[in-house]
């Protein structure tokens, strides 16, 4: 697969060029907002700590013998952030962090409502010693409300907004996302946010506190059936693979290749005819097959009736053909269709390497792997994907470059073990 390189060196500077991130989030949601303004030239300080390590740390795939510094999923949320570690249970631990929010114009963080104001670190307490600083706290259910302390992460949020009702098949329980659905959604709600408060911040000089429910910003993903059932009463659920207004529309089984892995389960194509146009070039690509000729099937009101039916008449077709072969053929004509792709696929796709999709990176400790780009381009400041950190990697850099400390400051600290 052809991907983009990067150095690192010779590269134009980033949109963000010049803000500085004080980042306490972890997991996911919370990371992945710094991820787009660090790959956009933001320079993003991580804090981490020893005692409690970031999920991501410790999560596969690993580049080698599994460790807190071989993750590729942590590197992929945190690409050309700076690493520094700081023990937050000490009072020094707390005046470095303190520090740092004062030399950021960004402070970011996903910890349950309060965790940071206990420390000290709320918003109020913040904005006293530096007015102009913008504060993103997202939460699951926002820092206010008779919700407000509900604990859980992704997975729980998506039981919580409903996303889990209608994934699955119609006759059986809940399947769930495979990832953590909320977690992708909230961080571009982040984003937007925080850059609408630094071009307001450039304006008037006064900063903002960022209050973002996770919840809240994914409830529109299945704004229509929330609509629906208030309307009309109605209660939409599980549909599988189908589409209330689309047909064929679905996961369909291919002759399996020579290439299959052994024991899998073979090839599938997804399918998705959603106007009459995609029709059209659909009988193109089944020439040949006297079904798609059939009156009945002629309108989408008439395939969705008849849903079920076509999905067998179609897969008879696909089941002759290897994926990329029906793939190929549908295209042509303009039909949506797709091999269902594992990882070792997707590397292999050439739309996604012609899009860029994804970012060869060095890393010390994993070496040469691959980092997802963001799906947006910038065409004068173009983002650059820089190597994820080893854990505590920049902290004595920061400390005495960013913020100012002595050597002999910075020995007391390590002596009052606040850098764990």
């Amino acid at each position: 697969m052809t991907v983009r390189q990067t150095t690192g060196a010779d590269h134009a500077p980033g949109a963000l060029e010049g803000v500085k991130v004080a980042d306490f989030a972890w997991a996911v949601a919370g990371p992945l907002v710094t991820k787009m303004l660090a790959v956009h030239g933001a320079t993003v300080v991580k804090v981490e700590t020893n005692h409690r390590l970031d999920g991501t740390r410790v999560g596969p795939p690993f580049g080698g013998k599994p460790s807190r510094n071989r993750s590729a999923y942590y590197t992929d949320i945190n690409p050309g952030k700076v690493s520094v570690t700081l023990d937050l249970r000490k009072p020094e631990g707390i005046e470095v962090a303190r520090r740092l929010c004062r030399w950021a114009d960004v402070v970011n963080e996903n910890f349950s409502p309060g965790v940071m104001a206990r420390w000290g670190l709320g918003y109020d307490d913040l904005a006293t010693e530096n007015p102009s600083i913008i504060m993103l706290s997202s939460s699951m259910q926002g820092a206010d409300g008779p919700r407000a302390t509900h604990p859980g992460l992704g997975a729980t949020l998506g039981a919580l907004v409903g996303i889990n009702h209608f994934t699955g098949w119609p006759d059986a329980e809940p399947v769930g996302v495979a990832r953590p659905y909320t977690d992708t959604i909230a961080p571009w709600f982040g984003a937007i946010a925080v850059l609408a408060a630094l071009e307001h911040r450039d304006r008037t000089g006064g900063g903002q506190h960022i209050d973002l429910s996770q919840y809240e910003a994914t409830t529109h993903m299945i704004a229509p059936a929330l609509l629906d059932h208030t309307v009309n009463g109605a209660s939409p659920g599980r549909v599988g693979n189908a589409s209330l207004s689309a047909a064929p529309h679905g996961a369909y089984r291919c002759r399996d290749s020579e290439s299959a892995p052994d024991g899998g389960q073979g090839e599938w194509i997804a399918i998705a005819v959603t106007s009459e146009e995609q029709w059209a070039g659909f009988k193109r690509a089944l020439a040949g097959e006297a079904w798609v000729e059939e009156g009945r099937f002629q309108s989408t009101l008439g395939r969705v009736a008849a849903g079920e039916e076509i999905d067998a008449l179609v897969e008879s077709w696909t089941s002759q053909r290897t994926a990329a072969e029906a793939a190929d053929l549908l295209q042509v004509h303009g039909v949506p269709a797709a091999e269902v792709a594992d990882g070792r696929i997707l590397h292999a796709d050439p739309q996604l390497a012609h899009l860029g999709v994804l970012t060869e990176v060095d890393h010390p400790r994993i070496g040469r792997h691959h980092v997802t780009h963001p799906a947006f381009r910038l065409s004068e400041t173009p983002a650059t994907i820089g190597q994820g950190a080893l854990i505590g990697e920049h902290t004595a850099h920061v400390l005495k470059n960013f913020l100012g400390l002595s050597d002999t400051e910075y020995a007391a600290l390590e002596a009052a073990e606040a850098l764990q």
